[in-house]
């Protein structure tokens, strides 16, 4: 190919080149003639590159004359200073219009290394202030928002992660990113992995969603409460949308949520004991009255409850089954020579014995779940995780222990239940109490 072929390709492909930017560029030689205009300047300005091209500066057609020499001089000065040089200057349109816009310029130096011109993109002031916007709102939103962001690739990692999120999760923002989601997270992936995928093929959900996770940190797994936005991110440059990942927003609601699950499980825990009086109301046998306030005592806070009654003091003391919940039968007051459960001396029901309060105790975790002795070992049923051992008292004495127990499904009895267990174990033992003084049981 000839040296003048090859000559006439550069031009073309640069031409090709400087028409699909998107920014409107133009450029002049080192006098200020206008040697290359793109169409987007042409689509801002309405002037084609015929028009444009061998013009001295924008005088007598794109700036009005009071402005000409100051915006020549400003254009052209980029050729004598290094880097870029950003001004604003009211052009003409074709049609007589004037239009603001935003210049960045530099200058392009020749062979010699001597100025030989400038190339100045421009774009509309009020499309670039759009741009600037954007960019500052996606910089706050990853430095400075009060809630959390964190963007997702299509393979469901972190891409990115603001300062907020890194906290919640309790790690640094860098060592979060490309980690799978369950790395993180020790409960509710699942469902938070369903609802970025499906955010990928159907787009982001009408409302907020309300997500309870388990957070791995450095202090051990933490129970939180995520209110969570979502948004599809697509690449505007491709001709269809070509899904980049998801943008996913939240904020811990943990102490409004926790609240509320608080307040109605003490409207619940007030209901049972109200209807269990009412019910216990109607019995003859105080023994069965008990066991009636126990059958509504377990809906919703355990598997089993059971109840020993105290025989002997000191050394010879010894808690003697007098009945277990669920069962459908009322308690009975073991007679004379009655078995006594063979509880150990530390057992939790004579440490709340001794304590004359409440016991909590759960078994020790193994790497696939609970220890499955514990219970046995204790002389509860079998699958029991967790207790909760309380005191019987009636008019100052101590009457036994009643004890509750759940499974590894539900979590560790708190201080709250045991609160709720220590109301439930004083109706139970006033209607003992009252059992043996009638000689009934």
């Amino acid at each position: 190919m000839s040296a003048s072929g090859r000559s006439d390709t550069a031009d073309d492909l640069l031409a090709a080149l400087l028409d699909g930017m998107d920014a409107a560029l133009c450029a002049f030689d080192s006098d200020g003639v206008i040697t290359h205009w793109n169409r987007e300047a042409e689509r801002i300005l309405g002037w084609t590159a015929i028009e444009a091209v061998g013009r001295k500066g924008f005088a007598g057609w794109a700036v009005r004359a009071a402005d000409a020499d100051d915006v020549q001089e400003r254009l052209m000065s980029a050729q004598h200073v290094p880097g870029r040089q950003v001004h604003e200057f009211a052009l003409l349109t074709k049609d007589g219009g004037r239009i603001l816009v935003r210049t960045q310029s530099a200058g392009v130096p020749g062979a010699d290394g001597k100025p030989a011109g400038v190339y100045c993109a421009f774009s509309e002031v009020h499309a670039q202030i759009d741009l600037e916007r954007s960019i500052a709102l996606s910089e706050a939103l990853l430095e400075d928002a009060s809630w959390g962001v964190v963007l997702v690739d299509v393979d469901l990692r972190p891409a990115v992660v603001n300062a907020h999120a890194a906290r919640a999760f309790g790690s640094g923002r860098t060592a979060l990113l490309g980690r799978p989601l369950g790395d993180l997270l020790a409960q509710g992936v699942e469902e938070l992995e369903g609802a970025l995928q499906h955010v990928l093929a159907e787009g982001a959900p009408p409302a907020p969603l309300e997500l309870w996770v388990s957070v791995k940190t450095p202090e051990g797994v933490r129970r939180r409460c995520w209110r969570c936005g979502f948004l599809r991110l697509a690449s505007p440059l491709a001709e269809e949308p070509v899904p980049l990942g998801v943008g996913w927003l939240f904020q811990d609601v943990t102490e409004a949520r926790q609240a509320e699950l608080d307040t109605g499980q003490l409207r619940f825990r007030a209901h049972q004991l109200h209807r269990a009086g009412r019910a216990a109301a109607e019995c003859e046998d105080p023994a069965e009255a008990a066991s009636v306030r126990l059958d509504f005592a377990l809906a919703g806070f355990a598997e089993h409850a059971l109840v020993d009654v105290l025989e002997g003091d000191g050394p010879q003391r010894r808690l003697v089954r007098s009945g277990a919940s669920p069962s459908g039968l009322a308690l009975l007051l073991p007679g004379p020579g009655a078995v006594p459960v063979r509880y150990e001396a530390a057992h939790p029901a004579f440490q709340a014995l001794d304590r004359i309060g409440p016991v909590r105790a759960s078994a020790p975790a193994t790497g696939t779940g609970p220890d499955g002795n514990w219970a046995r070992t204790r002389r509860w049923p079998a699958g029991a995780a967790h207790a909760l051992c309380t005191v019987l008292r009636s008019r100052g004495r101590t009457l036994g222990a009643l004890t509750f127990l759940r499974g590894p499904s539900r979590p560790a009895f708190d201080r709250t239940d045991a609160l709720y267990a220590e109301e439930v174990a004083a109706r139970v033992a006033a209607d003992l109490d009252l059992a043996a003084r009638s000689g009934t049981g």
